[in-house]
C-alpha cells in the first residue's frame, strides 16, 4: 500500500548572524545553507500494518510523514500510495489516507464536534447511512456521545484528541498516519486511545505509521519500528529483534530480606559483579554483561539474604535511544 524508494529531501535554511549588525546585514545579503532531512530511504507498509517510525528531534520522522500524505514533495526518490503520487493530491487520494497530528487541530474551536462532523461529511461525501452508522460506532468505543454537542474549546485536551480521532477516520481512510497521538495526554486517555487504535485497526485493516517520543505507544501498538538518524534508516525490522541484536546488558533484581542485610555484603557484590541501578535493605539491581548474568545471579544469591530473584532485559527505550546515538 505505501512504498517508498530512495527518498530524499533537502530544506535551504536561512542563517542568521547574532546581534543587532547580523540582523541589519541579513537585510540585504542573506546566507543559506542546504539541510538534508532525508537520504536515500526506502519503505514498504502492507495493509493491517502498523509501523511505529522512532527518532530524535529532526531525525526526519515528520518530514517522511508529510512526504507520504502529499503535503511535501522529494527532491529525489519515488513514491507510491495506494498507486499514487501523493504529491499529485488527487482527491481520489486524499479520499483514503488520514493524517492525525497530536500538536495541530482540524475541528473548529468554537463549533461543537457534532457540527465539525457534519461538515466533514460532506467534504468526503460521506453517504448519510454510513455516516451515522460509523460515527455512532467511534462516538461509543472512544466513549464521547454524550460530548458530541459541546464546543470544541470546552473538552480537555484528552476528549478533544479523541474527536480529533473520530474526525480522521470517519471516511474510513486506508491508511493513516499518526503523528505523536498521545502527547500532553494524561496516563488514562494514552491508554484508551492505544486501545482504540488496536481495535479499529483489527476492525478496518488500514496501514498504519505511527510517530512518537512515547515508548509505551511503540511497545503497545507496533510490531515493526524503523529508526531513523540524521535523515537515514538504521534499523527496519520487528521490535522484538532489537532486544536480541542490539541488547549487551541484564538487569540482575533481587528483592532482599531488609531484617538480614549488611552494607558490607551490598557493597561486595556491587564491587564486584557490575553496574548497581539500586540498592536498598529492600531491593539490589545491578546491570551486567549478557553472559555474566548467571554469574552475577549466583553470587548475589551467595552472598546476600534473597526472597526474590529475577533477571531480565534491559529497557528498549534505552536501547532504541543507544541506536539513535550511534552507539
Amino acid at each position: 500500500m505505501i512504498q517508498a524508494q530512495n527518498v530524499s529531501k533537502t530544506f535551504k535554511v536561512h542563517l542568521k548572524a547574532p546581534g543587532l549588525k547580523g540582523s541589519l546585514k541579513a537585510l540585504f545579503r542573506r546566507s543559506w545553507q542546504t539541510k538534508q532531512a532525508l537520504k536515500e530511504i526506502s519503505l514498504s507498509v502492507k495493509a493491517g500494518e502498523i509501523v511505529g517510525l522512532l527518532g530524535a528531534n529532526g531525525a526526519g520522522k515528520t518530514t517522511l510523514v508529510k512526504i507520504l500524505a502529499g503535503i511535501l514533495y522529494p527532491n529525489s526518490g519515488h513514491v507510491r500510495v495506494l498507486d499514487h503520487d501523493p504529491w499529485q493530491r488527487k482527491d481520489e487520494f486524499r479520499r483514503q489516507i488520514s493524517l492525525i497530528m497530536g500538536q495541530k487541530q482540524q475541528l473548529w474551536w468554537d463549533l461543537p464536534a457534532a457540527d465539525c462532523f457534519l461538515l466533514l461529511r460532506e467534504i468526503y461525501r460521506i453517504p448519510p447511512t454510513a455516516y451515522q452508522r460509523d460515527l455512532e460506532y467511534l462516538a461509543e468505543t472512544l466513549g464521547v456521545t454524550n460530548l458530541l454537542t459541546t464546543q470544541i474549546r470546552r473538552l480537555s485536551l484528552g476528549e478533544r484528541m479523541k474527536m480529533e480521532l473520530i474526525a480522521a477516520l470517519l471516511h474510513q481512510p486506508r491508511i493513516v498516519f499518526l503523528d505523536e497521538p498521545t502527547i500532553g495526554l494524561d496516563i488514562t486517555a494514552q491508554r484508551a486511545i492505544r486501545s482504540f487504535i488496536l481495535q479499529y485497526r483489527q476492525t478496518h485493516n488500514p496501514a498504519m505509521i505511527l510517530t512518537s517520543h512515547y515508548m509505551e505507544d511503540i511497545r503497545n501498538l507496533c510490531k515493526r519500528i524503523v529508526i531513523l538518524r540524521k535523515g537515514e534508516v538504521v534499523y527496519d525490522g520487528l521490535l522484538s529483534h532489537v532486544i536480541d541484536e542490539f541488547a549487551t546488558a541484564k538487569i540482575v533484581s533481587a528483592r532482599l530480606d531488609p531484617d538480614r542485610i549488611t552494607e558490607v555484603a551490598s557493597l561486595e557484590i556491587s564491587g564486584k559483579r557490575g553496574e548497581v541501578l539500586e540498592s536498598t535493605p529492600e531491593l539490589f539491581r545491578v546491570k551486567v554483561p549478557k553472559d555474566r548474568a548467571m554469574e552475577c545471579s549466583r553470587g548475589i544469591l551467595e552472598r546476600l539474604p534473597v526472597v526474590d530473584l529475577n533477571i531480565e532485559d534491559e529497557d528498549v527505550g534505552s536501547i532504541i535511544e543507544a541506536i539513535q546515538r550511534a552507539e
